[in-house]
């Protein structure tokens, strides 16, 4: 590969893998795609082969991955063709392989992340499920296999850069972080009445104000899950109590987020709402390259505007607190009930604040326990699931 680093991109097709890609072609002296994958979206990732070029290719899909294969064959492309959880992990791990984007949406992404950190990569985290889920095994095989993890998250990638480099060995306290600031946009319905949330349809939810996003990510940000996740990842990327991470409603979406210190003094880190600034950041870490985002200009900033959370309005958020509270797979219950709940709302087959409401009820179903291995993660991810389903499908809960 003539000296460039080698590159993997779990969810190349999703919002994230696109911008990344668009980054990586930006320094192609610098950079070799080695592998892209997706879950069942052919067409996307045959483009991309041909664009791009990977050696690898994968189908989280089985059946879409057969398809893919011959349509590379067909077009003459020597693309090696993998399918499913294997095909990702091996890809994650490629010798040839130092950087992986983990773009993977929900519980899908934490195997393929995981094996990334097991094979010592520098894992570019844009899937904070591996993190809300398994924190303290994904932390621990970073240390073990000497993984470098950067984040991706526009909030985690501000206060990365908001904190000095000790942070990590030293601890917040000892370098006079008070508290993690993590701010959020308040999504499409930071205003709308209360009374008529429940009638919110999923393509309102999924008109985000300043970000484009894929609808997963773009429904729990209209609920502020999204940064009830956060909240938890910021816990474990950052080593950070839960009294030492506050939420703040900031409209414009300027101020990504920021940094407390003892002192009074507040670190913020600025820039216009596009993920190729924090994609950027971490390939080129510690130096920096062109991302292709427009520059941030001051004097056509009419205000920045800061507001408490509201609890009423983001019910999920408040249950994310709780969830990070009680530790334990609590935070793998909360998400895999989110998950199923946010995809039945966009399948319409229930009401946008019934969302919450399905988290709570689960939450309160299931005992969270001890983590002490992977397998415990993923029974209670699966119970969670179960119960999830069984609220919005049979009528538990008193639902008609």
């Amino acid at each position: 590969m003539s000296g460039r680093i080698g590159v993997t991109i779990l969810g190349s097709t999703g919002s994230i893998g696109v911008s990344t890609l668009d980054v990586l072609q930006r320094h192609p002296d610098r950079f070799q795609v080695v592998a892209l994958t997706a879950h069942r979206d052919v067409e996307a990732l045959f483009q991309q082969c041909l664009s791009h070029e990977p050696a690898y290719a994968v189908m989280a899909d089985a059946d879409a991955a057969g398809t893919l294969r011959d349509r590379l064959q067909s077009a003459g492309r020597p693309v090696e063709v993998l399918a499913g959880v294997t095909g990702l992990e091996q890809v994650a791990a490629l010798p040839e392989v130092s950087y992986v984007m983990a773009a993977i949406v929900g519980a899908a992404g934490l195997l393929p992340t995981l094996a990334a950190a097991k094979a010592g990569k520098r894992v570019l985290l844009a899937n904070k499920e591996a993190l809300v889920m398994a924190g303290p095994l994904f932390m621990a095989a970073v240390r073990e296999h000497g993984a470098e993890l950067l984040p991706i998250d526009s909030e985690h990638n501000a206060i990365f850069q908001c904190l000095p480099p000790t942070f990590a060995t030293e601890g917040l306290d000892v370098v006079g972080v008070r508290r993690i600031l993590l701010t959020g946009s308040g999504g499409p319905f930071r205003v709308t009445p209360l009374e008529q949330l429940s009638k919110v349809t999923p393509e309102q939810a999924c008109a985000h104000p300043n970000w484009r996003m894929g609808r997963k990510i773009s429904v729990d940000s209209a609920t502020m899950m999204n940064k009830g996740l956060e909240v938890i990842e910021a816990h474990w990327l950052f080593g950070a109590s839960l009294e030492q991470i506050d939420v703040v409603v900031h409209p414009q979406s300027v101020i990504h987020s920021m940094v407390e210190y003892q002192d009074g003094s507040v670190l913020a880190q600025l820039g216009n709402p596009d993920m190729r600034t924090p994609i950027a950041h971490a390939l080129a870490w510690p130096r920096r390259v062109a991302s292709g985002v427009a520059l941030l200009d001051f004097t056509q900033m009419a205000k920045l505007e800061f507001q408490a959370p509201d609890f009423a309005r983001f019910p999920s958020l408040k249950l994310a607190f709780s969830a990070l509270e009680a530790g334990g797979t609590a935070p793998a219950i909360l998400n895999a009930a989110n998950e199923i709940a946010v995809q039945a709302f966009l399948d319409q087959k229930m009401g946008f604040t019934d969302i919450a409401a399905v988290v709570q009820y689960t939450l309160e179903q299931v005992n969270p326990l001890a983590i002490t291995s992977l397998a415990v993660i993923l029974d209670a991810d699966a119970q969670a699931r179960m119960i999830a389903s069984d609220w919005i499908f049979a009528g538990v809960g008193g639902r008609s």
